[in-house]
């Protein structure tokens, strides 16, 4: 079952989708894809993102940003409610809870959300209200699915939150810290390789910055960067028939040569291997 609804108005997309095999994410093979929170409900099962498996567990949540590439193991067997930015974005004046929240930018990459028994209920009447809703043909249809999905991020994020704390005082400011500097970071990655530019971004400096980090026992800013980077690299080279070159000036390097030398060193291997690794 796909259930779509689309304002014309806006382009805005949501849809909810349960039972449905065609579920998965073509990252950034496809312009215009949506970010996802997916509910597995059933039995634990295996998940592909950029490549990388990872368990997904029973009675857990699992948030996905529009630009990873995933495969489930059993689609048919997961409930997902997908949206872009132009149906709920909240950016400025609610951005904890937007599609910029912790959900998607917070401290990990993926966040497995492991729900208790009243938890799921909350959500299995989320997902009823929302199937029932989709049938409403009226002009009030599109704000009262945002109001759902909005109830959906804010109850997940609390969940989320307090199976992240690692301490008296670390929520709040420092923990939005982090969020942010990856918001930043997603924003800027392919021209900005370097700390100081988020730092100063963030009105800290480089060292405040990684002491926030460490805090939650977060990779350093520096090891973030290059992550991300090189995450971007690997998307490219499984998933687009881009070369080195082009890859390397899309990343922002000034030679292909400086490109090679850096994924060597942040990506365990060579260029040419990760091709390999494709074929």
């Amino acid at each position: 079952m796909k259930l779509s609804f689309e304002e014309g108005n806006s382009n805005g997309k949501f849809q909810l989708r349960k039972e449905d095999t065609s579920l998965r994410g073509d990252g950034i093979v496809k312009a215009g894809t949506l970010s996802t929170i997916v509910f597995n409900c059933c039995a634990e099962q295996m998940v592909i993102i950029d490549e990388v498996s990872y368990v997904f567990p029973k009675d857990c949540i699992l948030a996905l940003v529009a630009n990873q590439h995933f495969v489930f193991e059993r689609p048919q067997e997961l409930i997902a409610w997908q949206f872009n930015r132009d149906f709920y974005c909240i950016a400025d004046h609610d951005a904890e809870v937007g599609c910029v929240g912790f959900l998607f930018y917070g401290i990990r990459n993926p966040l497995f959300i492991k729900l208790s028994q009243q938890e799921i209920d909350n959500i299995c009447l989320i997902e009823t209200l929302c199937i029932e809703d989709m049938g409403v043909k009226d002009r009030m249809q599109g704000e009262m699915l945002r109001t759902l999905l909005k109830r959906l991020i804010i109850s997940v994020t609390r969940i989320a939150k307090k199976q992240t704390e690692t301490g008296p005082g670390l929520m709040g400011e420092k923990l939005d810290l982090v969020r942010k500097f990856n918001l930043l970071l997603e924003g800027n990655f392919r021209s900005q390789h370097e700390v100081r530019f988020y730092a100063y971004a963030l009105n800290k400096s480089p060292k405040t910055l990684s002491n926030h980090f460490a805090l939650f026992n977060y990779p350093a800013p520096s090891k973030v960067i290059q992550r991300r980077i090189v995450q971007e690299a690997k998307r490219y080279l499984f998933y687009t028939d881009k070369t080195a070159k082009e890859i390397a000036y899309l990343l922002g390097f000034a030679s292909p040569a400086h490109f090679s030398r850096y994924f060597k060193q942040h990506a365990g291997g060579n260029i040419s291997e990760f091709k390999k690794m494709e074929l």
